[in-house]
């Protein structure tokens, strides 16, 4: 049998975006950010939809961190509004939200919970998009800016940095297919605006490393794990390989290798980075930030995007995102990343699942959300024992929020929102992670809640 515990020193979290749970987007001195503009767009957002008031948690985190600490919590993972801090973006520092995160870090810590703060979580400040965004020549220089402005700000106490969260979902579904904001549809700008993040994501490493804190800092990429259909298939490995270096290897080749996939630079009009550029993008980072959500087996169509036809299997589980339930698919996506990338350590920094939740009583009896955690953990513990040097799990999310392009429609967290009222319930899955965390263990889901 499988063990059911896990490494001591495991570390067990929750985290949330600046976005999708702040509000407050006009007080405190904040700039508009794209999201802000993006989701004021008619049509843009379902059902109309914005983070103008979202989990109103700029004025109510005591109480989420209360509900943290009932968790037991040992971290939590959240994105540093950028437009907050500079609401130009550059230039000018707004004390009003260096103070909020000030009083946002201290509480944690006061509950014995660890910060761990993600610098760009999306919400870029509007005023730099309407100068060129990312593919600006100073971009990187902005981004390294505001980056040291929060390690000097807040990094005598946090002492674990993301960089960027999925820059792979700001450059495609932002700058190619214009899902997300800021809505463009152009093909060759999304490569270039994924070349000024990783150019960003360098710079902002750089600065904390002359600054000596003592802390780690590394990236957060979005993993799909795209198997082959038949292994036995040299066309259908191809494809697999093809696939899983766009969607992966895309960002994490230039951050551990210093330059982009071969077949990525055969294939698409991928920018080049200097001798300079690679140096700087390369600098090892402290660990890799592996967020997981989806996965499909591969076959080889000449057809489809990557020359790989995305296979979907009706007959699994799906969330309501539409996505597969597949358990094994994070354990192997461990693996796989550990081998190829060899990072010093793993964290996988969102895993989790949208249903339909509903409120009866006082509890929330999400019994889907509580399978899919015990299922995704047990794969993630089983991915130690092959080789994963995996040292923490952070699920997505604490709180019901605003869930980007669809709104407020998808519920992704352990702790229920009623958005009218800004009521908080601690569902299901909330209370069998917190006697998870209590015995560092999935014993308690033997139990069979």
């Amino acid at each position: 049998m499988a063990s059911l515990e896990f490494p001591k020193g495991f570390l067990w979290g929750a985290a949330t975006a600046s976005y999708q749970i702040e509000g407050a987007v006009n007080e405190g001195g904040r700039g508009p950010s794209v999201w802000d503009t993006f989701s004021h767009t008619p049509g843009k957002v379902q059902n109309g939809d914005n983070g103008d008031v979202a989990c109103d948690h700029y004025h109510r985190y005591p109480e989420d961190i209360d509900l943290m600490s009932q968790v037991g919590l040992q971290a939590y993972r959240f994105s540093i509004a950028w437009p907050r801090l500079l609401p130009e973006g550059t230039g000018e520092v707004n004390q009003e939200g260096i103070d909020f995160y000030n009083r946002l870090i201290d509480a944690l810590i006061a509950k014995g919970i660890t910060p761990c703060a993600t610098l760009f979580h999306w919400d870029y400040p509007q005023a730099l998009h309407d100068l060129g965004g990312w593919t600006h020549l100073d971009a990187a220089k902005w981004f390294g800016d505001y980056a040291e402005l929060c390690f000097k700000s807040f990094g005598d106490r946090i002492k674990f940095w993301i960089t960027h969260n999925e820059p792979w979902c700001y450059a495609f579904l932002g700058h190619g297919i214009g899902e997300h904001a800021p809505g463009e549809k152009d093909t060759e700008l999304m490569y270039k605006v994924g070349h000024g993040l990783i150019l960003g994501h360098g710079e902002a490493v750089a600065r904390y490393r002359a600054l000596n804190q003592g802390g780690k800092i590394g990236i957060t990429t979005n993993h799909q794990y795209f198997p082959p259909e038949n292994p036995d298939s040299e066309l259908d490995r191809r494809a697999s390989d093809q696939q899983n270096d766009w969607m992966n290897g895309w960002f994490l080749d230039p951050i551990y290798f210093g330059d982009y996939p071969e077949y990525l630079k055969r294939t698409y009009p991928m920018p080049e980075f200097t001798p300079e550029q690679s140096k700087l993008i390369s600098q090892p980072t402290d660990f890799m930030g592996l967020n997981f959500y989806a996965s499909s087996k591969v076959r080889y169509n000449p057809k489809s995007g990557n020359e790989a036809e995305q296979i979907d299997d009706p007959s699994l589980e799906h969330t309501e995102m539409g996505w597969m339930v597949v358990p094994d698919a994070l354990r192997d996506s461990l693996v796989y990343s550990q081998k190829k990338w060899n990072p010093k350590e793993i964290f996988v920094t969102e895993n989790g699942c949208a249903f339909k939740d509903e409120l009866t009583g006082d509890r929330v009896h999400d019994d889907r959300r509580v399978a899919f955690l015990t299922e995704y953990l047990k794969a993630a513990r089983a991915s130690i024992d092959e080789g994963a040097k995996l040292s923490g799990y952070f699920v997505w999310s604490f709180l019901d929020n605003f869930e980007w392009a669809f709104g407020y429609s998808k519920r992704f967290g352990i702790t229920y929102v009623d958005y009218v009222t800004q009521q908080r319930v601690l569902k299901d899955s909330a209370l069998l992670y917190r006697d998870i965390i209590a015995a560092n263990s999935l014993e308690p889901t033997l139990a069979g809640r």
